[in-house]
Order: structure tokens, then sequence, then C-alpha cells
């Protein structure tokens, strides 16, 4: 009886970066899983040296090292969803693209990590350009943040009208499924506010604003939350809403660690007897 429980637990993927902080990347990716009661699998693009500070040092995996890991993953255990973070460069771009295909991945949540909630672009504009045309295509959703969405559609977003134009121009020219475009690096009233847009849908999703420096992490688990009940079997629009939730509940029990941002507390009911 419990083997046979165990045997059906969904299976999710996370293709990203390594955190040595532990606030983002594959750690929340795999933190966030957890929480949702899913197995979580991962393909490391990159190992950085990072803290609540910044970033010291990144290190890239070869794109084959990228690709062997996916296969080993889905062609023993199998997964039904996937996201990708921090590629880092054309070449992995392009392998994982490939290797979306090739086997056959559904379900893919795309966090475009392009440049940070502060505004610093995080890749090349050559790596840009490879996954604006091969991975954002093969997603369910794309979640570019405030500065990723201006690159992607060309158009600067100061308020919620802009969000929701820059949606409609990334999903038409990049041939997206659905596009999120995330408010976090809004300010006042818009900060938080999602936009989402499938073609047809054009929806505003909002919840509580939490008042806390200590949000890294943020786009990874949110990303994260979606592709795990996407792996549950939630409609993506149903998996995006209580994702937003759950970061949410997340940053109300963020983590004050370290002497800068820290992460937000992916398992905040463990949290609620604590202080913090």
């Amino acid at each position: 009886m419990n083997a046979e429980i165990t045997s059906r637990i969904p299976v999710a993927l996370t293709i990203a970066g390594s955190d040595s902080g532990g606030g983002a990347g594959m750690q929340a990716d795999l933190r966030t899983f957890a929480f949702h009661c899913i197995h979580g699998t991962s393909a490391i693009t990159c190992v950085t040296a990072q803290n609540t500070l910044g970033v010291t040092r990144v290190d890239a995996m070869p794109p084959e090292a990228v690709i062997a890991q996916m296969q080993a993953v889905c062609e023993d255990i199998g997964v039904q969803a996937a996201k990708t973070g921090m590629l880092l460069n054309k070449e992995i771009i392009a392998a994982v693209a490939q290797q979306v295909e090739a086997l056959q991945i559904q379900n893919l949540v795309v966090d475009p990590v392009m440049v940070s909630r502060t505004g610093a672009q995080l890749i090349d504009d050559q790596a840009v350009n490879t996954l604006c045309h091969t991975l954002i295509p093969l997603a369910a959703i794309a979640t570019p943040n405030r500065y990723e969405a201006q690159i992607l559609s060309g158009l600067e977003i100061n308020t919620l009208d802009d969000m929701r134009k820059c949606a409609q121009i990334i999903h038409d020219k990049f041939k997206a499924k659905v596009v999120l475009v995330k408010g976090g690096g809004m300010s006042g009233s818009g900060r938080g506010v999602d936009v989402w847009f499938d073609g047809q849908k054009l929806a505003t999703l909002s919840t509580k604003q939490v008042d806390t420096k200590n949000t890294h992490g943020t786009g990874c688990t949110l990303s994260a939350a979606i592709a795990a009940n996407l792996a549950r079997g939630d409609d993506l629009f149903t998996a995006v809403q209580q994702a937003k939730e759950y970061v949410t509940n997340a940053l109300s029990y963020a983590l004050n660690i370290g002497k800068g941002q820290g992460p937000v507390g992916h398992f905040y009911p463990l949290l609620l007897t604590t202080n913090h």
C-alpha cells in the first residue's frame, strides 16, 4: 500500500543554477517542490558563489552536462512538469530547448532570468535572443519580471496598463502560450500585482502586499510553485493563483539572515511559532 502510494508521487524538474546561499535557484526550487509534496529533480546549469549580499562568482556547466542530467531524469523517472531558471549563456539555453523537445517535456515554466529585480542584466544579448526564440515558444507559461518584460516587449513599464501592453506584445512576438508579467519590481499599489495574458484572457492577479526587505528568491519560488501545481494536475490559471498565494505566505515569514537580503520562508508553517 505505502509503496504504491509512493510510486504515484508527482515529479518536477528544475533546470537552474545553484545558489550557495540557499535563497534562490535550485535550492529554492527544490524546497518549493518539497513543500507541495512533489519529488524534485534537478539539472544544474551553473554554480554560483553568493550570499544575501550578492554574487561573487559564477561557473557555467558544460552544455553536455546539462543535457546528461535532463536525460538521466526524464528517461528513468519521468517528469510531470519542469521549470527553468538561470541558464547563463546561449549554448546552455539552446541545449535545454533542444532537450525539452527531444524528451517531450510538458508543463514547462520558463522564468526568463535575464535581469534582476533591481534592473541589472544577468545574461548577454545573444543569450537573451536565444532564450526568446528557442525556449519561450516551448513554454506553457513565461514569467518575466518588470525589467525582463521591458526587454522582451521593447516598452517601458511604469503603470499597470504598461504591464498589460507588454504581456500582449510578448505573447504575440514570441508565440508564448501564456505570459505572466510580474509586478514585484513595481512601486506603490502596483507592487506584487501580476498580469496574465493567454491570447484571450487578460487578467490582473493580486494578493496582499508584504512589507519586508527579505525577498531573495521570490521569482524562482513562484515559477517552481507553478510547476509543482501543474505536476499535481492543476490547470494553469489555478496553478498560478495558488503559487502567488504560496509566495505571499512565504514572504510573510521571510528569513532575516545574513547582512543583506534574506530569502523567503519556504517552509513557513514550521516558522509560525518561531521568532525571526
